[in-house]
C-alpha cells in the first residue's frame, strides 16, 4: 500500500507540472476562437468587392489609411461595396467620420444575387449620418447610431463634430443585437421577435419581403453619393 501511494503521488506530481506547463504556453492570437481579424489593411480595397459586381471598385478610395467613400453614386444604391467573406454571429467595430451634410451606413448579414439592386434590401443597418448638417429633417430613425428604420439610439448617445473621428460596434449574437457609439451603448433589441416583425412589416421594409431574415451574409459599406471615411474595421467571429 506504501508503494501504491507513493506511486499515486508521484503521477500526480507529474500531472500537475504538465497542466502548469500548458497553461503557460500562450496560444497563437491566429489560433485563438473568437480572435479579432482586421477587415481592412489600411492601404487596398483586399476582402472586398462591389455589391453584385464583379468589376473594379472606383467609387471608393484609400487616404492617410482611411477607406473613403468618394460620394460617387446618384442614389442609394450601385456604390456599395461588401466583404468577401460571410459573417453570422460577431462584434464588429470601426471608426467612422464624414463631411457636412454626409450619408452613409454599415449593413450586415446582406444577401447579394439578381433579385435585390442594393444591400438595404437584407441588411439591417447601422447609420451613418452628420445629425446636425444634414440638408433634410431626419426622423430619430434616420440618425446616426440608430438601426435604421427600425430603433432609435437613446439619450445615452453622444456624436462628435463633424470632421472628428467616431468608434462605433454592432454586436450581433444569435438574434440579440447591440449598438454601440463612442464607449456608449446607444440600441438594444432582439431579432426575429414579434415586435422586431411588426416593425419590419408594418414600417418602411413592408415591400422588402427578405429585409433581416437572413442568419449570415456580408457586411456592407454605403455609398450614398456623400464622402465618408472609415479605418480600424475589425470583427471578431462570436
Amino acid at each position: 500500500m506504501r508503494n501504491q501511494f507513493k506511486l499515486t503521488m508521484a503521477s500526480a506530481v507529474v500531472i500537475a507540472s504538465f497542466a502548469f506547463t500548458v497553461s503557460k504556453t500562450k496560444i497563437p492570437a491566429s489560433r485563438e476562437k473568437n480572435a479579432w481579424i482586421s477587415l481592412f489593411d489600411g492601404k487596398t480595397l483586399h476582402g472586398w468587392h462591389g455589391y453584385n459586381k464583379t468589376t473594379p471598385v472606383k467609387n471608393w478610395d484609400i487616404e492617410d489609411g482611411a477607406l473613403v467613400c468618394l460620394g460617387a453614386a446618384k442614389d442609394a444604391s450601385g456604390g456599395d461595396i461588401v466583404t468577401d467573406k460571410k459573417f453570422a454571429n460577431f462584434e464588429l467595430k470601426w471608426e467612422w467620420k464624414v463631411n457636412k451634410g454626409s450619408n452613409s451606413g454599415v449593413m450586415y448579414h446582406v444577401q447579394e444575387g439578381a433579385k435585390y439592386h442594393a444591400p438595404y434590401e437584407t441588411g439591417p443597418e447601422y447609420q451613418v449620418i452628420d445629425d446636425v448638417n444634414f440638408p433634410q429633417r431626419l426622423e430619430e430613425w434616420q440618425q446616426a447610431g440608430a438601426d435604421y428604420a427600425m430603433h432609435v439610439a437613446n439619450s445615452d448617445k453622444k456624436l462628435k463634430p463633424v470632421g472628428e473621428w467616431n468608434t462605433s460596434s454592432i454586436i450581433f449574437n444569435n438574434g440579440h443585437v447591440e449598438h454601440w457609439l463612442n464607449g456608449k451603448k446607444i440600441v438594444e433589441f432582439e431579432a426575429w421577435t414579434d415586435d422586431w416583425n411588426k416593425k419590419r412589416t408594418e414600417g418602411k421594409w413592408k415591400d422588402y419581403p427578405d429585409y433581416g431574415k437572413a442568419k449570415t451574409g456580408e457586411i456592407a459599406l454605403q455609398d450614398h453619393g456623400d464622402k465618408a471615411f472609415y479605418r480600424h474595421i475589425l470583427i471578431r467571429e462570436l
